[in-house]
């Protein structure tokens, strides 16, 4: 993933401390006093999510988990708002995207106590178990899911969420399409897309809209 800004940034440390071991984390956790704010803020949250026991006098005070749609006054808010990518219906297919996310280094969170590790996820994968991204994340995550493959899905399950995150060519309405970069010159971020079927290049704002 290219780098853009906090948003990026706030994504990259998500991802490292995700990938650190308890021990690691706690380890850390006993002295923040050289990290970063934005650092502070990951780490305490990774923390969090997997419920580890740190000493209150040898670390910040852990905030609730993160609620990205409820921030105000920030100006990133809005690439960390969250969107449902799909939804996994056994423990071996939510490992498989976890594996592909982790791959294009996304932060991911799955089910209403927003885990952070598919493991960690206490709901009845029967019932269907929700995985969301940052915004920011959305076109890395579709890349990803080109690779998906699920083995568990319900027959009559409703597929609307993965049509919503198809992107189509404007021109053919092909869905083979390339996340080039992202254009942020302009002042407005803007996603850049090749189709590889046409060869038509397009930009918009990573979020597809009706024609």
């Amino acid at each position: 993933m290219g780098s853009f800004g906090p948003a990026a940034e706030s994504l990259r440390l998500s991802d490292h401390y995700r990938r650190l071991t308890d021990d690691e984390l706690i380890g850390i956790a006993q002295d923040t006093s050289d990290l970063t704010e934005m650092a502070q803020q990951a780490l305490a949250i990774e923390i969090s999510q997997r419920k580890l026991n740190v000493a209150k006098q040898e670390m910040l005070p852990l905030p609730p988990p993160p609620e990205f749609e409820n921030e105000v006054d920030d100006p990133y808010a809005e690439d960390r708002q969250l969107v449902e990518i799909t939804t996994v219906w056994s423990l071996p297919d939510a490992l498989k995207l976890q594996s592909l996310l982790d791959q294009a280094e996304i932060p991911f969170f799955m089910g209403q106590e927003k885990a952070t590790r598919a493991e960690a996820v206490t709901a009845n994968f029967r019932n269907g178990v929700p995985v969301e991204v940052m915004q920011v994340g959305v076109p890395w995550a579709r890349q990803a899911m080109l690779l998906y493959e699920p083995a568990d899905e319900p027959v009559t399950r409703d597929s609307h969420a993965e049509e919503d995150l198809a992107i189509r060519c404007p021109k053919c309405h092909s869905e083979d399409v390339i996340f080039e970069h992202l254009d942020a010159a302009a002042g407005d971020q803007k996603f850049v897309w090749t189709c590889a079927a046409c060869g038509n290049q397009w930009e918009d704002e990573g979020v597809e809209t009706e024609s």
